[in-house]
């Protein structure tokens, strides 16, 4: 069969890897890809977010299955274009991605259906929420409510932290549309673990738990950004709170958008906070997460494309999915100066010796020039490694990173250790 993935940074690269090993796939191709990708699929230069061209290709090419990774086209409706279109597309359709693309959505569904998470007030002008923070408890979060690349969240520990965050975002429009309305939230305080699952609007399958860290710097300290690296699986994510998240959290939520109307069919993303008052949700993602997805991805030992094949046709209580019970980390290495201003076109260097120290490196922001690989993303690399612990894995990783070299490259070096 030949399978489309749309999208084209990290994510779509471990995809694309995961893919590439089901004996029923024949090609791949990746729109827009990057140059990493470049070495397992064939690349199509098409915007993830132009629906139209997109269907076209797709319908051109006569693809077997299209895979709509990122945030953006399944907000826009990608899917449900392709299935207009005749075509089998992996994802949710745009009124069941809404869940990631409207954290007002998100929160109002959760209050109304009973599922724990924290207490909010949504605002759709700048006055009644500069009002609200003069008057909440402190700390508390500032949201962008649409799509922000992750980088839309402020946990503001004064007053005046909270008023900056409120103009960033509705005044200065520094996250754009996705701005246009902010959520304001009760600050949660505990670990926080995100969980992947399959789901086919009836059916859940969860991946193995993952452990993301947002902030730039080591010990937590920073501005968030996209993820600097990712743990698989979290060993804070015990069997017994896995089955308290299932019964009072991923059901619900999957029993809530098919009641009102918004049936999900694709991977579902959990991200939690584990409370002294019992697991909540901090937020959905309508899709695999970055750079949960490259740890994640190392410990599955089924066929993938059989999960997509059967959340699709509505059979996963008959699929067969499998994982390991090793570890595994995904550590990001980024330009200088992300998650602000960085450049682009450094060359990179030792790649090669990264994959002999046992890793596997997802290209994130990369693009080639000639016969070399350049730079060409705040997020360039996503090293991943699997072990039999979380140690093992990480030195490996860790050893990979050390071989790698572009202008400004770094890293967190805590990576699973905080």
């Amino acid at each position: 069969m030949k399978v489309l993935i749309v999208g084209g940074g990290g994510r779509e690269h471990a995809l694309a890897w995961a893919i590439a090993k089901s004996p029923r796939v024949e090609g791949i191709v990746c729109a827009p890809g990057n140059g990493g990708i470049a070495e397992i699929a064939a690349c199509v230069d098409i915007k993830a977010t132009d629906v139209e061209g997109m269907v076209a290709y797709a319908v051109q090419e006569r693809f077997d299955l299209v895979v709509v990774a990122p945030d953006d086209p399944l907000a826009l409706g990608m899917v449900d274009a392709m299935e207009a279109a005749g075509l089998r597309a992996f994802g949710p359709r745009q009124s069941a991605a809404v869940i990631e693309a409207s954290k007002t959505f998100a929160k109002d569904l959760m209050k109304r259906h009973g599922i724990p998470t924290a207490d909010y007030a949504a605002f759709d002008e700048i006055n009644g929420a500069l009002h609200y923070v003069e008057h909440c408890a402190i700390p508390v979060v500032v949201k962008a409510d649409g799509l922000a690349l992750g980088k839309g969240v402020f946990i503001c520990y004064t007053r005046a932290d909270a008023r900056e965050a409120v103009r960033a975002i509705m005044q200065e429009n520094r996250f754009g549309a996705a701005g246009q309305r902010v959520v304001i939230e009760e600050c949660l305080e505990g670990p926080e673990v995100s969980v992947l699952a399959f789901t086919d609007g009836k059916t859940l399958v969860p991946l193995p738990s993952a452990q993301d860290h947002k902030r730039i710097f080591d010990g937590n300290r920073g501005p968030n950004t996209g993820g600097m690296g990712a743990i698989a699986p979290s060993p804070k994510y015990t069997p017994e709170l896995a089955a308290i998240v299932e019964r009072t959290i991923m059901e619900p939520t999957i029993r809530a958008m098919e009641a009102e109307g918004r049936r999900f069919q694709g991977v579902l993303y959990f991200g939690l906070m584990l409370t002294k008052d019992g697991p909540k949700v901090l937020e959905y993602n309508a899709r695999f997460g970055d750079p949960e997805t490259q740890a994640v991805l190392m410990l599955m030992e089924s066929d993938i494309v059989e999960a997509f094949e059967a959340v699709i046709d509505r059979t996963l209580d008959r699929a067969d999915i499998r994982f390991s019970n090793d570890a595994a980390v995904c550590v990001v290495m980024a330009s200088g100066g992300y998650p602000g201003a960085y450049e682009s076109d450094k060359p990179i260097q030792g790649l090669d010796g990264a994959t002999a120290c046992g890793a596997t490196v997802f290209h994130a922001g990369t693009k080639r020039d000639g016969n070399a690989i350049v730079t060409a993303g705040g997020r360039v690399l996503g090293v991943s490694a699997k072990g039999k612990d979380l140690e093992s894995a990480l030195q490996k990783a860790y050893d990979a990173c050390a071989c790698i070299r572009f202008e400004g490259a770094f890293y967190r070096k805590d990576i699973g250790r905080v």
